[in-house]
């Protein structure tokens, strides 16, 4: 291969790479449009869930609660029916002995209703306060489904002003991506994804790195100019290209 080929080859290695940041800057710009709206509809999406599944539990709480009062009550009335039973069948006795035996049954079946009649009015007071919760929890849901529709609103139409741009820019960016060496190409994404604005690939602008900012030597910006060879930024290490290039992409 002769040196000018591989001149033009390490020139169209260093135009690939900044014209793949450039889209890949671009479509960050979109997402950053976006804002935090798709994080913002997973907590809510999140929250959601997590109320329906009070919500039900609540519900199926209250439901017993209920069941457990109803059964109360016709206990009590089962045992006014043994009670009237047990006074009647004591006008009948023969004995004392018959006599306390059905006293005790009385006391027994009292005693009974007494604690039916604390434990109704305890799942009572329960089921109000859960009943209460479950009205709550309605009224939250509702809300957080409104906020949900909004922003799902709002995120579909800022989709729709930008998926076709960004359809474009992604179809862009695995074209360029293929004109990339694999050794290359995982340098750049290892950059991008290690620098806080994404940048990989920069400009030298007034004699400095477009990423970091630190001066850059004018021997080195000559080499950078020439585009014979792949040249980082000694201090960020962000692969170096020559300002004329911004203005060429």
């Amino acid at each position: 291969m002769s040196n000018k080929n591989l001149e033009i080859s390490v020139a169209e290695k260093l135009v690939a790479l900044y014209s793949l940041q450039v889209a890949d800057s671009k479509i960050d710009e979109i997402k950053i449009l976006r804002g935090e709206l798709p994080l913002e509809l997973e907590d809510l999406e999140d929250e959601i869930t997590g109320f329906k599944t009070r919500y039900k539990k609540f519900q199926e709480e209250v439901k017993d609660l209920e069941k457990s009062i109803k059964n109360y009550h016709t206990s009590i009335e089962e045992s006014n029916v043994l009670i009237k039973r047990y006074k009647e069948q004591q006008l009948k006795v023969r004995n004392n002995r018959e006599y306390d035996s059905l006293s005790k049954e009385i006391e027994y079946q009292t005693l009974e209703i007494e604690l039916s009649e604390k434990r109704i009015k305890k799942f009572t007071s329960e089921s109000t306060e859960k009943t209460k919760e479950v009205k709550e929890i309605k009224a939250l849901l509702s809300d957080r489904k409104k906020e949900f529709e909004l922003k799902t609103s709002q995120l579909s139409s800022i989709v729709e002003d930008t998926k076709k741009e960004e359809k474009i820019l992604l179809k862009k960016s695995v074209e360029l991506e293929t004109l990339i060496e694999e050794r290359l190409l995982k340098a750049y994404k290892r950059i991008r994804g290690n620098a806080r604005n994404g940048l990989a690939v920069v400009p030298v602008e007034r004699d400095a790195c477009g990423g970091c900012f630190n001066k850059i030597p004018p021997q080195r910006q000559l080499d950078i100019a020439s585009r014979r060879k792949i040249i980082v930024c000694e201090y960020c290490g962000r692969i170096l290209v020559d300002k004329q290039m911004k203005e060429e992409i």
